[in-house]
């Protein structure tokens, strides 16, 4: 069975970064550009790992779809790697306050980021 990963960025060229760096790697692949889509998104699918853009305008920016993620039953194990262009500790310590997984500062290299979520998708326990 492949492994759901769902893409969350209000920026369409960062998802078709992402969708570049994971191709290939046997994923399914889905994709949200806003908080309430993506909350929306992750009930159905059910993903095994979200990739979350911390800063989205709107209603609900990265933190806040964490924070719901991880006060929801269905979607608390889910596993989050937030992707932020702030650099800063004080947002990378508020995103692993969250319950992020991990933070990873934008940009990035497609590279990185496969490698990254190969070592995460492997590292998780087995009973999800």
């Amino acid at each position: 069975m492949k492994t759901k990963i769902l893409i969350v960025d209000d920026q369409a060229e960062i998802r078709r970064l992402v969708r570049y760096a994971l191709d290939g790697g046997g994923h399914a692949l889905f994709e949200a550009a806003n908080g309430a889509t993506a909350l929306q998104v992750a009930k159905v699918i059910q993903p095994d790992l979200i990739l979350l853009d911390q800063s989205m305008p709107g209603g609900l920016d990265g933190l806040a779809v964490l924070q719901a993620l991880r006060a929801d039953p269905q979607l608390n194990h889910v596993l989050v790697v937030m992707l932020t262009g702030n650099q800063g500790e004080q947002d990378k310590r508020a995103a692993l306050e969250a319950g992020a997984n991990y933070f990873l500062t934008k940009p990035f290299t497609p590279a990185r980021l496969g490698d990254l979520v190969q070592v995460m998708l492997k590292a998780r326990p087995a009973a999800q």
